[in-house]
């Protein structure tokens, strides 16, 4: 019997700086990835205060171009493409054709028949090639993964502005938020969007993987009287969770519905060609016969966390089960996410969580658990 055999973990340009630096390293979706620096708390916190620098170039990169290639993104993506300018990103998803999650994506349009889709790391290939066979009926366009081609790191923070603009070459005050520019950081040739994965103002900083340490290092250099930390998945995760951002593989999958997780808002009814994207037809078919379960946040109100799993109950009858769950280092609670079905999902319902056989109280409330500061705007 041949014994099997486990594929080498896929390491970052940066692995070998964080290796130095002594971050905690973990497995994470075949890669090799930062789970922490100076612990997952600090690094929250230091987000939520000051700014965080993360390295995510364990993210995917999916271009597709071509004459068609604006057809060919509207099949797939069941937001509206057409509704992006040049330098314009939106959050989307692919869908499976029973409307469920391939993955969820970010859409950002280079040029009029040019268009960049960040997968996630876990989804590279299936992503690649589900793209692949359902953009052909489109025409003219293209798929290639060039996930090879960048680095991405993401700066975080209230203070990422003032880090960032010294060395980056374009006016990012101007740059509103789901927009990106082209320039050069600390003199690499760069990609910076306003974006981001934390609930937080900041920006994703595309470049060259050969370029990626050099201009780590500068966005410390350049962040170090403000305070910033580099941060590791850990913080990352807890920070997206306050901020009620899906995961997939957790909160979002190939059994869930963006109506189902919430997401309604990333579906273009109105658009045109809406009846060809793929997921289409069994979205509207949900939508008119109403969904049965839906995700909501809750708090825990007696001690304990509640975990990924973790069953909820109201007058002692299950009703769904966690998908996410932590407690938050920011607000000091027990929050989760969890789909119920919809007569639970009111603000104010109390739940009961199975905490390893003991039931604690929690109830639900509104999304998302942290708002920004009065004053700074939100993304959407």
């Amino acid at each position: 019997m041949e014994q099997a055999t486990t594929s080498p973990l896929k390491k970052s340009p940066l692995h070998a700086r964080h290796r130095s630096s002594g971050a905690k390293m973990v497995e994470f979706s075949g890669w090799e990835m930062p789970l922490e620096y100076s612990g997952i708390s600090d690094e929250h916190l230091a987000v939520r205060s000051r700014a965080g620098l993360f390295d995510v170039s364990h993210m995917g990169e999916i271009e597709i171009a071509g004459k068609d290639a604006l057809a060919a993104v509207q099949r797939i993506s069941i937001n509206d493409a057409a509704k992006l300018q040049v330098g314009q990103a939106q959050y989307s998803a692919l869908l499976t054709p029973d409307g469920t999650f391939v993955d969820d994506i970010l859409v950002y349009r280079l040029a009029a028949a040019h268009f960049l889709l960040v997968v996630n790391a876990g989804n590279i290939r299936k992503d690649y090639e589900w793209i692949s066979e359902h953009i052909a009926p489109a025409g003219d366009a293209v798929a290639v993964d060039a996930s090879s081609r960048y680095a991405l790191l993401a700066l975080q923070g209230p203070a990422a502005l003032a880090i960032l603009q010294p060395i980056f070459g374009v006016d990012l005050s101007a740059l509103k938020y789901y927009r990106f520019a082209h320039g050069e950081v600390a003199g690499v040739r760069a990609t910076v969007s306003r974006t981001g994965y934390t609930g937080e103002d900041g920006f994703e900083i595309f470049v060259p993987p050969q370029s990626a340490d050099h201009v780590w290092r500068a966005v410390l250099q350049a962040g170090h009287e403000a305070g910033v930390t580099p941060c590791g998945l850990g913080a990352r995760d807890t920070l997206r969770l306050e901020a009620a951002m899906r995961l997939y593989g957790n909160d979002i999958d190939d059994t869930t519905t963006p109506l189902e997780a919430d997401l309604r808002w990333i579906v273009a009814w109105q658009k045109t060609g809406f009846h060809d994207t793929v997921g289409a037809h069994a979205l509207r078919e949900q939508d008119a016969e109403g969904i049965r379960r839906r995700m909501v946040g809750f708090e825990v109100v007696d001690p304990g966390i509640a975990r990924r799993a973790y069953d909820l109950y109201v007058s002692g009858a299950k009703v769904g089960t966690v998908t996410s769950g932590t407690q938050t280092p920011y607000l000091k609670k027990s929050i989760g996410l969890a789909y119920v079905g919809v007569n639970a999902a009111s603000p104010g319902t109390e739940l009961e969580v199975d905490i390893r056989g003991r039931r604690a109280r929690a109830r639900v409330v509104p999304l998302p658990f942290y708002k920004r500061p009065p004053g700074v705007r939100a993304p959407f």
